[in-house]
């Protein structure tokens, strides 16, 4: 095919993440012809390799389930979280959606019915901030109801990484993709291709008319008669941005955001004259480097100290991931340490008792050493020698732990003492429960007057690897409250919509709770699909 051949829908998608199929749903139950496009094989983007929490204040789920909540209450915390007076409608628009995208999807059998799992607000000392969060999930899902499309949806990242499957049942990102690709289609007016490549929006007087996509043999031109919405994440592994945004250390290779994530979607609306905002921004998570040289996503610490390149401490090491991995992203960036990558030191109790990458109680796989995933030494000042860091300073960093230890108060950085260390120690925001690979199944040691600050005096120690991932960067093209995309001038650009990590979010520089990036990317859809379709 040349750009010469064009086709005509009533609305164009890029991207298959949960804001791309669920927003493709809507346009679609609504009798719009809608394409959705995706550059890869697979379908389901970082969505997939998610849990798949949505944090929707006041949403039915959370009404069904009787836990205390209200829009309200989430508007309160919001505020006080995002702190940017900037973002308040969006903010509004996207509390409004929530609970109105929810209600709709719940009509169709595919997505009846959500779930909600107790997951503190990230924040838990704001006002209006929840002990047991706003989080929903999609409940499991058979595989064998999908059929052949169940072969169109990209794993789990801890399945994916290792090249295995993760059995007849769905939970999470997964779910949640498998069940809106079939509503999707089931709609009779929407239609998925993959290995389509966006690459430039088609502006005709002044108006997005739909775009040119690289498929295997040649460039396709696809029309939009209504409009494109942007739904194809962030720009996480596109080495040369994050370079000019944020650090030429981030080239993409640590990312736990999906592969085919390079900003093609950015460029493109940029191209035709949109704004951008939060550039610089990302959704951080610490990564434990794998035995197969992969960093996954971690959180759940509980024993064991995170030390620099100087040997030192420098975060609260149980805090909300995101909050951990900006403490990473901050101290590299703004600091003379080294501070990529992190060493996790931790001792024999804490292996014997949490293990690490498999079932505590179980040997610890010996790829992990064999791999250099995992050192050993017998004493701290093998460590020292082993991560190349002053053994004076390593040992004092120690003894200082172990004296909040036996205090059970961290004086520098208060591990253990907001809801989310105390609970998301214990448990993990998983619908099913975590994978056992993930290692959050044991239980901290109730007997210490601080369970999270267990002592470590147990040799021989060990080293593990904690490398600065993400789950997507969070910057992108500046919205308004309809997910229309805002030009330089401030004003929107008729027919090109935004979503998801390809818009700047609505939460700015943080990240309240468990299920904001998903749920920001579905609620934009809504709102994106609301306006196209007249609504």
């Amino acid at each position: 095919m040349t750009s010469e051949d064009a086709t005509t829908y009533d609305v164009v998608v890029v991207g298959s993440g949960a804001g791309g199929l669920v927003g493709a749903y809507l346009a679609a139950s609504r009798g719009l012809r809608t394409l959705l496009i995706e550059k890869t094989d697979q379908v389901g983007g970082t969505t997939a390799y998610s849990g798949a929490g949505i944090w929707y204040p006041g949403s039915a789920p959370i009404t069904r389930a009787g836990a205390d909540d209200d829009v309200e209450a989430g508007r309160t915390y919001l505020r006080a979280a995002v702190a940017d007076d900037s973002r308040a409608d969006l903010q509004d628009a996207y509390l409004r959606a929530g609970i109105a995208v929810i209600d709709e999807l719940e009509r169709n059998p595919w997505f009846q019915s959500f779930e909600f799992q107790p997951v503190p607000d990230y924040y838990s000392a704001l006002p209006g901030a929840s002990p047991t969060g706003r989080t929903i999930f999609p409940p499991a899902l058979a595989v064998a109801k999908l059929g052949k499309e169940a072969a169109l949806v990209r794993r789990p990242i801890y399945t994916e990484q290792r090249g295995i499957d993760e059995g007849p049942v769905w939970v999470g990102g997964r779910s949640l993709i498998g069940r809106a690709l079939k509503a999707f289609l089931e709609t009779g007016n929407g239609e998925v291709r993959t290995g389509t490549a966006l690459k430039s929006l088609v502006v005709e007087e002044g108006r997005v008319v739909g775009l040119v996509a690289a498929v295997e043999d040649g460039d396709v031109t696809l029309r939009a008669t209504r409009g494109v919405l942007l739904a194809a994440g962030g720009f996480e592994r596109n080495a040369e941005l994050r370079a000019r945004y944020q650090s030429s250390d981030l080239t993409g290779a640590w990312s736990n955001g999906a592969p085919g994530n390079t900003g093609d979607a950015l460029l493109a609306g940029v191209a035709v004259g949109a704004d951008t905002e939060l550039l610089d921004e990302a959704w951080f998570i610490p990564g434990v480097l794998q035995p197969y040289g992969k960093p996954l996503f971690h959180t759940g610490t509980r024993g064991g100290v995170w030390v620099n390149g100087e040997g030192r401490r420098f975060c609260n090491e149980t805090a909300p991931y995101d909050q951990s991995g900006h403490a990473i992203y901050r101290a590299h960036t703004t600091t003379a340490t080294s501070h990529l990558p992190i060493s996790w030191v931790f001792d024999q109790r804490h292996l014997d008792t949490f293990n690490i990458g498999g079932p505590p109680g179980e040997p610890t796989a010996p790829e992990w050493f064999a791999s250099g995933a995992l050192r050993k030494a017998e004493t701290l000042e093998g460590v020292a020698e082993l991560i190349g860091v002053p053994h004076a300073n390593l040992k004092a960093t120690v003894e200082e732990y172990n004296h909040f230890s036996d205090t059970g108060v961290d004086e520098k950085f208060h591990r253990g003492e907001s809801t989310w260390d105390r609970t998301m120690s214990y448990i993990v925001g998983y619908p099913a429960g975590p994978p056992a690979s993930l290692n959050y199944l044991a239980m901290p040691d109730e007997s210490l007057k601080n369970p999270l600050l267990p002592p470590l005096d147990s040799p021989p120690y060990y080293v593990a690897t904690v490398l600065l991932s993400d789950i997507g960067t969070k910057g992108g093209l500046k919205t308004d409250v309809d997910a229309r995309v805002l030009g330089t001038d401030g004003r929107a650009i008729p027919g090109l919509y935004a979503t998801g990590n390809t818009m700047a979010a609505m939460s700015g520089h943080v990240y309240p709770g468990a299920g904001t990036p998903i749920g920001s990317s579905v609620a934009f859809a809504y709102q994106a699909v609301l306006d196209l379709a007249g609504n």
